[in-house]
């Protein structure tokens, strides 16, 4: 399970749509067990409307930021932009997810006029689905 605040929606919404038509990518950060404390914005290094791919370094940069602040934040997963398909993981963010381990991949669908997030685990190439709860927090 994913528990987001609705600010932390809003948010990954709002980039969403900034980054149209190229497909929005940024970082979840969290407690172990799914709890997200901060989205953060990254550019998308591949620059398309098909793929997202955040640089090493940004992914570096954020886990350095959680591990000064509260102790036990980890970097939780990524949250990437679908704009004209469905909120399901494409062929290729399934074999980009191979070595990121246990992460939890949140798609927003731009597809529809009201986005549609979705949020997945994929290990091993399973794909499973995972509820997303949203706080008025």
């Amino acid at each position: 399970m994913l528990l987001l605040r609705r600010q932390q929606w809003l948010q990954m919404v709002g980039h969403s749509l900034d980054c149209f038509p190229e497909e929005a990518c940024g970082l979840l950060g969290g407690w172990p067990g799914g709890a997200v404390e901060v989205f953060r914005p990254c550019p998308n290094a591949d620059r398309s409307a098909r793929t997202y791919a955040i640089d090493g370094l940004d992914i570096l940069r954020f886990e350095r930021e959680l591990e000064s602040g509260l102790e036990g934040m980890e970097i939780l997963g990524v949250m990437h932009s679908h704009t004209h398909t469905d909120a399901y993981p494409s062929p290729t963010d399934v074999e980009r997810a191979e070595h990121l381990g246990a992460w939890h991949f949140l798609i927003v669908s731009l597809r529809h006029p009201e986005p549609v997030a979705r949020s997945y685990r994929i290990l091993e190439g399973e794909i499973t689905e995972e509820p997303i709860v949203v706080s008025l927090a």
